[in-house]
Formats: C-alpha cells, structure tokens, sequence
C-alpha cells in the first residue's frame, strides 16, 4: 500500500527545508506550514480508524516523521510528538475520545510526568500546574499535562476508583504560554513551559498512561507508548543525521581545504567518514525496522508484544538517536570551517540532533535496562 503521508511530505519537505531560518527564529512552527502539513494527517497518524484516523501502521508513522525531520528537525520533532499524543485516542471514553480526536483537524501535545495537580471536584477535576517541554502546544488543539490527585493539604490523594495520576486535556483558553524556550537546537518545536490555573476539566476527559485499559481495542493500543514515543524522537534523530550526510556530499562536491586544489571528496578521510557514516545510519534505521515490525505484526493479530520485544524498540531507538548523533557530529568535522557558520545546514543538524538526545526516553542511561534484562537481572519493565 502507498503511503500517501509519506508522499506528502515529501513533496513539501523541500519548501519547508527552505524555511529553515524563519523556523527557528520564530521558535515555533510557523501556522501556515501547519496548516500544509494538517490536511494529510501526518499529527494523528495514531489515531485509530473508527475516529477517522488514517490507518497507519507505526512503522509507516515512523517513516513519515523521518521524512519530515530530514527537511527540518524541529517539523519533524513537532510530528513526531502529536502522532505519540494520538495515541491516547485509543483509552478515552468514547464521548471525549470523538471530540478531541474526531475532528480530522485534530492536533493534540503535551507533557505527561505528573507536573500538575489535580483535587476532586463533583463533575470531575480542578487541576493547576506548570509543564516543561510542551512541544507545539502553539498549534495545538488540545493540550494535556500530567497530574498527581491530591487533597487539599496538596498531599497525594488518590480518587476511591483508583484515579491517581491522570494525564488531563486542557481547552485552550484554560492554557497559559511561558516564553521560556531559548535553546542551542530543534528552537522551532516551541517546547516552551504552560501553566494552567484552578482549570475544571469534566470526568473523564483524561487518561492514565499505562494504567488504564483500552476503550478501543487495536493494534495501536497494544503496541508500547513509551515504544512509540521513544521511536519518534528516534525517527526524527535519524532524518537529521541522514539530511546530514547528504549536505556533507554536496559540500565536498565544490569545498577546497586551505592550500588544496582538490575538492574534499578527493580526500582519503572523507571518503571513509561519508562511507562509515552512511553505513552506520541505514543499519541503525534497519534495526528499528526490524523490531517494530515483529512488534506490530504480533499487536496486528491480537497479540501484546512481549517483554522482550519492548526492550528491542527501546533497545533500537536509543540505539539509533546515539548513532545518528555519532553521525552527524562526523559529518560535522568532516565539513571543516565552513560548519561553524550559520549559513550551513550541516551545523543546524549538529545543534538539532544533540538536543533530540537529550530527551528521557533516548538517553544513553536507558541502556542499562536493555543491558540489565539482556543480563537476566531483575529490571522493572513498566516503562517498556
């Protein structure tokens, strides 16, 4: 089957590649180039069918935001966290799950650590809180943030039902924006911090992450969340390190060192740097393939992917965020000077890739629970 997604962006990737600056100085993507990419549903490509989702697989998800990420790392980072918010589609009463995801306009993000804090009220929630790293939140739909319920000495609380630490959605008038987002890389996602202040949100308008069952039941809701999430960031690093050695090859094309007649190409070093480059990327990208695959055709026919398989999609996007930042810092030195300036897309990559590894679910130190079950020691897996 095509994916009609992916020939989306691919054909206009090119126009917002040349967008770049404007991107990044408006720290935030800018509306008309969301309103390009809304129509093909790139956002809620999670979004299960019976809500008028487009019926994606995770791998072709991943794909398209690869795409996305290799024209411009910050639209590709702002794909990559709606489709991971889309998933949430799949545990919401059905009521809220058709309003705030029904709408084929629909593009929801947020923070999900328990920043907030939520008491019980009749009818539902009063809930206040700042979130960090609200990616996109500027063109968003529906904004969530995670919660704690507490009683009104602010102590944890949890609800008679169980209710503990619901990830809430917001309107958009109840969400206050903090211009806090002033970084080195991916400065267009607008990750920027939002407040929230005594917000009623009605019963039932949330979701416990991990906790609770589907509503509806699909391939979506038995993958992994945290997979998926851990994936996009994944996807994204890799379209970054690939937009990476391509200008890296144009560069060497035309680029004379100091005191050289030759191209850079001609260069011994940069012909084996561009060739480890590119071997470490498609094998990284290969990986990746490989495990969503056998997790989603187990998810396909029923099936929840077993502890084993979640560690090899965390295995494998922690994996690929590190080797496409390996890359692209190779590809940095191997371009010389002319990477330090502004003007070279190839210094963008280096800043973009570099934030993108910084994020929770991609950190080196999530190695060590793949190595801990690789080892058979005891490892608590509920964040696989």
């Amino acid at each position: 089957m095509t994916n009609t997604i992916l020939e989306t962006a691919r054909e206009i990737g090119p126009s917002i590649a040349a967008r770049g600056d404007e991107i990044e100085q408006l720290a935030t993507l800018p509306i008309d180039i969301v309103n390009q990419i809304r129509p093909s549903q790139a956002f809620r490509q999670y979004v299960p069918a019976d809500l008028g989702g487009p019926s994606s697989t995770a791998w072709e998800g991943l794909e398209v935001i690869e795409e996305y990420a290799y024209h411009d790392g910050s639209t590709g980072w702002s794909v990559a966290i709606s489709c991971t918010s889309s998933l949430m589609a799949s545990y919401l009463r059905d009521d809220w799950g058709q309003l705030i995801f029904g709408d084929p306009r629909s593009i929801t993000g947020g923070y999900a650590a328990p920043a907030g804090k939520a008491i019980p009220v009749d009818g539902g929630l009063r809930v206040s809180g700042t979130w960090q790293w609200g990616s996109g939140t500027k063109h968003c739909t529906w904004i969530g943030g995670g919660c704690m319920l507490v009683d009104d000495e602010g102590r944890i609380s949890p609800r008679q039902d169980g209710l503990a630490f619901p990830y809430v959605f917001f309107e958009l008038d109840d969400v206050e924006f903090i211009e806090t987002w002033e970084v080195s890389g991916l400065a267009g996602t607008g990750s920027l911090d939002y407040k929230v202040t005594d917000a009623f949100v009605p019963e039932g308008r949330w979701v416990q992450i991990g906790v609770d069952a589907a509503t509806r039941e699909n391939a979506f809701s038995r993958f992994s969340f945290y997979g998926l999430l851990a994936l996009g960031i994944a996807a994204t690093s890799l379209g970054i390190g690939r937009r990476a050695i391509d200008e890296l090859v144009a560069l060497a094309a035309t680029k004379r060192p100091q005191g050289s007649s030759r191209p850079l190409r001609d260069r011994p070093p940069i012909q084996s740097d561009t060739a480890i480059a590119e071997a470490k990327l498609r094998s990284a990208w290969g990986f990746v393939e490989d495990t969503v695959g056998a997790c989603w055709e187990a998810a396909s026919v029923g099936d929840s992917p077993t502890d084993e398989q979640k560690r090899l999609l965390r295995l494998s996007a922690t994996h690929a965020t590190q080797t496409a930042a390996e890359v692209t810092e190779l590809m940095y030195k191997a371009a010389g000077g002319a990477a330090v300036y502004k003007t070279s897309p190839i210094q963008r990559c280096f800043r973009d890739v570099f934030v993108a590894t910084q994020h929770a679910m991609v950190a080196p130190r999530t190695f060590e629970v793949a190595g801990r079950m690789r080892l058979g020691l005891e490892t608590d897996t509920g964040m696989l």
